[in-house]
């Protein structure tokens, strides 16, 4: 069978309406999250020497669940401590469902708030509040903890969510939330398998014998042996030798699914965290996108435009400023129009989310949701109305569409774009790095 590159081989019926669902964590470091997904899965996600030495949770950790009706889904097991929140944005972007983590003898501390708002900044939509460590109190602290979060939760995806108290160490609960896990499910959408592939690169290793091996969620379309695919942004080309999805081999993988990919024509060094492999010709890199950017109410002042910052998506984290493109300053609480403008290129598609954190010290100041992920480069402010941004929002395709369209019309864009700014005397934007870093 000739070689394919992903998108042009349909797949089955039965494979497209199937639904796969990634699972996070979320919470306070030391809440019990790892030893939770053990107590579910029967994995230890801690897979470092040093998150052995020190029993702390420091990069991604992943597993699968079983549950009683047969089916299953990925975990993503995520660091708590706040030094490792680039780790925890790395596999939260992608999730379908989250075990918000509190436990019971501690209750609602400053990472529990933290993530909180980037899951919900991330546009998350379902969750489940598991209380652990239930066996270290009485109901009643229980109930005070309850009221507790129920305070935090107000006015997030969080507010009247299910929840479940349990103890990874005696056992207890932990049927109960395996049950209301399946339950859940049927309410969550999942992702849709007809899209171009894209997997965002959140872990690559050699294995002895086999080669480079990539892994990722895969967050559209599907992918399968003997695929083409181009790792952007060095726009490398290569070819899937095999897959696996939670150790098991497979023909094709879809949208959903963690999946390791081990690559023909890619070396270890050519590849990190933060790239993505996607549908050849597909996607474009870019130093600058626009979005709707909300300034999170947790911040106490203004947020001026052009401010260096961190900026989060997919698994990947750049430094670059945001434009205020209606005002100066925003205020916190607020929604504004951004253009952002990286100090190195990235891959973004429109409604895709973004979170972004403060230059220094590092903190989660707010986030939102990529409109066009090539626009023009702007200087000054437009100053659009409410009503045009509102139908931008609109009208811009799904989060599974690549940043500019199909590859004709993402080239008859490009091309019209680059005629009508050099009609005008501007240089146009280009995929390749400008030597000296936009912003500064």
């Amino acid at each position: 069978m000739p070689d394919r590159a992903p998108g042009t081989a349909i797949p089955q019926p039965e494979q497209v309406r199937r639904k796969h669902i990634v699972i996070g964590t979320a919470g306070h470091v030391d809440h019990g999250k790892t030893t939770l997904v053990k107590a579910l899965t029967g994995v230890d996600t801690d897979r470092l020497p040093e998150e052995k030495l020190r029993e702390m949770t420091i990069d991604l950790g992943f597993a699968q669940i079983e549950l009683p009706s047969g089916r299953t889904a990925s975990i993503v097991d995520v660091p708590g401590h706040e030094r490792f929140v680039g780790n925890m944005l790395a596999g939260a972007t992608g999730i379908d469902l989250v075990l918000f983590v509190v436990a019971a003898d501690e209750g609602v501390m400053p990472q529990t708030t933290e993530h909180l708002d980037i899951l919900t900044l991330l546009g998350i939509q379902t969750g489940i509040v598991v209380l652990t460590k239930a066996d270290l109190v009485d109901d009643e602290w229980l109930d005070a903890v309850r009221d507790e979060l129920a305070e935090t939760a107000a006015g997030t995806f969080l507010a009247g969510a299910p929840s479940a108290a349990v103890s990874s160490r005696t056992g207890q609960g932990i049927a109960g939330l395996r049950s209301l896990i399946d339950e859940v499910l049927d309410t969550v959408p999942g992702k849709g398998a007809s899209g171009p592939a894209r997997v965002p690169v959140d872990r690559v290793f050699t294995v002895p014998g086999f080669g480079t091996v990539v892994t990722g969620t895969m967050v559209s379309g599907s992918v399968g042996a003997g695929d083409y695919l181009e790792l952007l942004p060095s726009g490398i080309k290569v070819r899937v030798r095999s897959l696996q999805v939670h150790g098991e081999a497979r023909d094709r993988a879809f949208a959903g699914e963690r999946v390791a990919l081990n690559l023909a024509g890619l070396e270890r060094a050519d590849v990190k965290r933060g790239e993505v492999l996607a549908a050849p010709g597909l996607f474009v890199p870019t130093q600058r996108f626009e979005g709707l950017f909300r300034y999170t109410d947790r911040v106490h002042r203004e947020f001026r435009t052009r401010t260096r910052v961190h900026l989060h998506v997919g698994t990947a984290e750049v430094v670059g400023r945001l434009l205020l493109l209606e005002a100066d300053v925003v205020e916190t609480g607020s929604e504004t129009l951004v253009q952002f403008h990286s100090e190195s290129p990235l891959v973004v598609g429109p409604k895709d989310r973004f979170i972004v954190r403060s230059y220094s010290p590092r903190r989660t100041i707010g986030g939102g949701l990529v409109i066009d992920a090539a626009p023009p480069f702007r200087r000054s402010r437009p100053r659009p109305s409410r009503g045009s941004l509102d139908r931008r929002v609109a009208s811009c395709p799904p989060g599974d569409a690549p940043g500019t369209g199909p590859a004709t019309s993402s080239n008859e864009r490009r091309h019209r774009w680059i005629r009508r700014r050099s009609r005008h005397g501007r240089r146009p934007n280009t995929a390749s790095p400008p030597r000296k870093p936009i912003g500064r």
